[in-house]
């Protein structure tokens, strides 16, 4: 299965306001064994599942040096806890990321922080012409608040780029693998 760099998609909800965020970057994979109507909470619980073994040892790394200087961080154990009853609609929260926005085929998660404010956005695109070719898209946008989140974001921008592929590609072999998606 082949991950690309993608443009940000104009079909996300969160694509009006993409003037204003200081970094984005997209990366899309191709759904081949999906029919038509994908359901788009399984693919936002897949995300929480779907990171890599070394991805996950540097967000618990983040995790504790962070908040010795404040800023959120999701506990496992209430990540762990919020997975078992997580339906994935907006307000709900797993661990760090909050579900801002959901519609049909996109659901937007992330946090507010006081140095900078990131979103992702989960987009499946359902191919018009062929109902077994769909894409999903993952999209990260940040605004940053002051120079804290502009030097936090500095080390985490390398393996942002390396993490988000390899967690798209798990979510599209979780959703094909275990066939999370509706005909």
């Amino acid at each position: 299965m082949k991950i690309k760099k993608t443009k940000f998609p104009e079909k996300s909800v969160l694509s009006p306001g993409k003037k204003d965020f200081d970094y984005i970057d997209s990366f899309q994979g191709e759904l081949t064994e999906c029919g038509r109507n994908i359901d788009i909470s399984e693919i936002g619980k897949a995300f929480f599942t779907s990171g890599p073994k070394w991805g996950k040892k540097m967000f618990a790394f983040r995790n504790r040096v962070m908040g010795l200087f404040g800023l959120k961080t999701g506990s496992e154990n209430e990540k762990q806890q919020a997975e078992k009853v997580f339906q994935c609609e907006i307000g709900e929260r797993a661990g760090l990321f909050k579900i801002f926005d959901k519609t049909s085929n996109e659901i937007v998660l992330g946090e507010d922080d006081k140095h900078l404010d990131f979103r992702v956005s989960l987009l499946i695109d359902k191919n018009s012409k062929d109902v077994n070719q769909n894409s999903l898209t993952i999209s990260t946008t940040v605004k940053f608040h002051n120079w804290w989140g502009v030097l936090y974001f500095l080390p985490v921008r390398p393996f942002h780029k390396l993490i988000v592929p390899a967690m798209l590609k798990n979510i599209i072999g979780q959703l094909e693998k275990n066939k999370l998606y509706t005909v």
